[in-house]
């Protein structure tokens, strides 16, 4: 059943449209992820669901009820923005509680402990934001809007400012966090390897649309076009008649061709063990080899154009620059664009 509904939202700011006829359905306790690059929309949209942006067009509802033309204060969502937006002036206790005294809301006390208990700030209680590290600046503000105890929780890029280490480490206390309290999340980011950490649903956005939804795995396993394949995976992207020369075979249709760089294999030109019925085989040289952590990525020159093929770093054999070999391309991995 769906708890949130977004019904052809569309918004534009002068001559350009921002979101054009945008509709995505959400289950309760989900956690779906905007993805896109900057400009895309994603925090319009965002922003739209929070009733800090109005729409043209569309419809906008939470658990059956239709918010589109309701302030911020009554649809009963949270919002964490990237910068934190903190009281300076306020300790972490009072800032959590913030919001429930101007509700008026009795029991405070015992709700602000029970959610700094939660996101792992005990003992912060009277600090004030400036004693604070970014992590912990952020731990703040998500228990600033959790203790509203809303209805759908939304999170614009709130990760985005934080050293890769403590990005990491917050991305598993939210998901922690999100499926104890089962609070439809809805989470904006440009970065693809967090939307597949965190996400059960991404929404790939482009120009103001969403250009292709699923779970992290169709995301990345099936992209529908060029822009998801690039944008998403890292994918080698070929176009078709390249490829088809490349390979010496007619029997491929199609544009384009994307395949993934870690599937490729890589053989040393006069080896023997090539199996050409499940691969075709395209010659070339190691033109430049870098390690990003536990992966290498060769890049490997061809007579029509270059690939990328990743390896996970681990002692024994390395191609050296300048070798030339054979790339193995799976025929069952390959996607026709």
């Amino acid at each position: 059943m769906s708890y949130v509904t977004i019904d052809q939202v569309t918004k534009g700011y002068e001559n350009q449209v921002v979101l054009n006829d945008i509709s995505i359905i959400l289950k309760k306790g989900e956690f779906a992820t905007l993805l896109g690059q900057s400009g895309c929309g994603k925090s319009t949209l965002l922003r739209s669901i929070a009733g800090l942006e109005g729409v043209d067009a569309g419809r906008i509802l939470i658990d059956g009820k239709d918010i589109t033309n309701l302030s911020p204060r009554q649809r009963e969502v949270g919002m964490v923005f990237q910068s934190y937006a903190l009281f300076p002036n306020m300790s972490v206790f009072d800032n959590i509680a913030y919001g429930l005294k101007m509700k008026k809301v009795k029991n405070v006390k015992s709700r602000v402990k029970e959610m700094i208990e939660m996101v792992d700030l005990i003992g912060k209680e009277e600090s004030y934001p400036h004693q604070l590290s970014g992590g912990q600046q952020q731990r703040v503000a998500l228990a600033r809007a959790l203790v509203m105890e809303p209805k759908v929780l939304l999170l614009d890029e709130p990760l985005s400012a934080l050293d890769a280490k403590i990005r990491k480490s917050l991305q598993k206390e939210l998901k922690r966090i999100q499926k104890e309290l089962d609070i439809t999340t809805i989470f904006v980011t440009h970065d693809q390897e967090e939307a597949m950490t965190l996400s059960d649903r991404i929404f790939v956005m482009n120009k103001g649309q969403v250009v292709q939804s699923g779970s992290p795995s169709e995301i990345y396993t099936s992209p529908v076009n060029t822009f998801v394949a690039k944008f998403i995976g890292n994918y080698n992207v070929c176009n078709m008649e390249v490829f088809r020369k490349l390979v010496r075979s007619t029997e491929l249709k199609g544009n384009e061709i994307a395949i993934r760089p870690e599937v490729l294999q890589l053989v040393s030109v006069g080896e023997d063990s090539l199996d050409l019925q499940e691969n075709w085989d395209i010659k070339g040289f190691i033109k430049d080899v870098s390690m990003t952590g536990n992966v290498l990525r060769y890049e490997v020159e061809t007579e029509e154009s270059a690939f990328h093929v990743d390896y996970l770093h681990h002692r024994g054999k390395m191609f050296e620059q300048g070798a030339r070999v054979h790339i193995l391309v799976p025929k069952k991995e390959c996607i026709i664009l």
